[in-house]
């Protein structure tokens, strides 16, 4: 796994863009940069165990390098699972099919270059939103719930992992703090930590869990909650309602 070191050197950051570089060491970064990533990605398996059915088809939408589904795909062996994971940045998608083919999951994984928000979803038991809505315009984010509650069969979930923020300035400029100490311990310096920022800019762009779940609501999920937090990083799982 290549570090990431993309920030450690003084310049005037570029916004940040899902490039072959970033594709390069975003393992490393995602596991450096967000807490707790592994645990929710087992837990995400925990949960989707507990309502998928065999055969069903499970989305990951913004996919990156695939690790999270190549870990699902082993994590939930036993289902009979198919995975598709999406995502627009070719560098990405590379990544995901070579782990495919290294891992022996060709047959349960397969990854599209495509851009999500206008991709056709077929019938599914599952959708995973990996740090993935923050990236999109907050305009088209209803739509893009919408077609993800459409293609879901009654009784499938959603599930999302987002970085958020909390309306009330004192609880939000903690939870900063306490989240660039935590890269701090991750080995990440000061400089590397403000230029990450900057370059992220009106790029990510973070909701309230308040209203992540306002979202989730207008798009139909009559059934959401947060199953994991830390500070302002959030885990949601949102059900379909199975119709009479």
């Amino acid at each position: 796994m290549n570090k990431d070191t993309l920030f450690a050197e003084s310049s005037s950051p570029a916004a940040f863009t899902f490039n072959e570089k970033v594709a390069e060491v975003f393992d490393d970064m995602l596991l450096r940069s967000v807490p707790n990533y592994q645990q929710v990605v087992s837990m995400t398996g925990q949960l989707l165990d507990n309502f998928l059915v065999e055969n069903d088809l499970v989305y990951d939408l913004g996919c990156s390098t695939g690790q999270p589904l190549v870990a699902l795909a082993s994590q939930l062996a036993h289902r009979k699972l198919h995975f598709t994971g999406m995502d627009n940045s070719e560098a990405m998608i590379s990544k995901a099919r070579l782990k495919a083919e290294m891992y022996s999951k060709e047959e349960e994984l397969d990854f599209i270059l495509t851009d999500i928000t206008t991709a056709k979803l077929k019938p599914c038991g599952a959708v995973i939103l990996n740090y993935t809505l923050q990236f999109l315009r907050p305009l088209v984010r209803h739509a893009f719930l919408e077609k993800i509650y459409q293609a879901l069969r009654p009784g499938g979930v959603l599930v999302i992992t987002e970085k958020v923020i909390s309306h009330q300035g004192q609880i939000n400029n903690t939870f900063i703090d306490l989240y660039h100490d935590f890269k701090r311990q991750q080995g990440y310096s000061e400089l590397e930590i403000s230029q990450k920022r900057e370059a992220l800019e009106n790029i990510l762009i973070p909701f309230s869990i308040s209203e992540n779940k306002e979202l989730l609501s207008e798009a139909g999920f009559t059934a959401c909650e947060t199953f994991c937090q830390w500070f302002n990083f959030v885990a949601i799982l949102a059900i379909k309602e199975n119709t009479p």
